[in-house]
């Protein structure tokens, strides 16, 4: 289930406890480890040289460089990202991940940064538009996503679909979109509007979606001194112009959400 994650944070900060050296062990490595799907444009991708690249790739990058330390991308399996985190193979999840109960449950979010819909995409004239269009159709979604959670939320309409196929990632899933061999994808708006914009006259968005959420960023339970420095961080981006001319350079516009 997702939730309004800017009520929850708006209390500010987060109280550190004691003994926590998470800041510290980051500093003292010299490396912030990030992970991301890096086919999901355009918080994280490959460019056309193969190069990691994207909205919260930029972000990331002054904060590492403000922090002091270096930043190295590592793209992992997004159904494995929560292991991957408290393994310690990345030390955040910062790639248009989704706040929601769940995960609050078991890792440590940042203040939420930018606010996003599940879309349904499907075939330009196809002829759906709501969820009731959507019986006897084929559905695909990427696992382990929000797409994911927020379809599997809605169990009347599931019930509906002719069947539900889980993806890798969502670009395959938008690409047998357009073979024909699905019907619909739910997938974020920032992502799916981005990447349809790229192929004019094969896409269009539904009128009906399964839900708003908000973007954070995700540390390892309990690593409150850290996150509490990289939202002080960003929080000071916001206020020098720097986010804001990042969020211009992707997306023409300034859609971080007020801190």
């Amino acid at each position: 289930m997702t939730i309004c994650a800017t009520a929850l944070f708006a209390g500010g900060a987060k109280e550190n406890a004691e003994g926590d050296n998470s800041l510290k062990y980051i500093q003292d490595k010299g490396v912030l480890i990030l992970g991301l799907d890096d086919s999901f444009p355009p918080m994280g991708f490959r460019d056309e040289n193969g190069e990691v690249a994207g909205f919260d790739i930029d972000l990331a990058k002054e904060v590492a460089k403000r922090m002091g330390v270096e930043l190295k991308m590592q793209p992992i399996d997004w159904d494995a990202k929560i292991l991957d985190l408290n393994s310690k193979d990345i030390d955040v999840i910062w790639n248009g991940l989704t706040i929601t109960e769940d995960r609050i449950e078991k890792i440590e979010f940042s203040k939420p940064y930018i606010a996003n819909r599940q879309i349904v995409i499907v075939q330009k004239d196809s002829g759906i538009d709501t969820k009731a269009d959507l019986a006897g159709k084929s559905m695909g979604i990427q696992m382990s996503s929000s797409a994911d959670n927020a379809v599997n939320g809605d169990a009347s309409t599931v019930a509906t679909f002719k069947e539900l196929v889980k993806y890798q990632d969502n670009v395959q899933a938008l690409m047998d979109l357009a073979t024909g061999r699905i019907d619909a994808v739910v997938v974020d708006e920032i992502m799916g509007r981005y990447y349809i914009s790229k192929k004019p006259g094969v896409y269009a968005v539904a009128a009906e979606d399964f839900g708003a959420e908000e973007y954070g960023i995700g540390f390892r339970k309990g690593e409150v001194a850290f996150v509490n420095e990289v939202d002080r961080i960003l929080d000071e981006m916001v206020k020098d112009g720097t986010a804001a001319a990042i969020s211009n350079k992707w997306f023409a516009e300034d859609i971080l959400l007020p801190r």
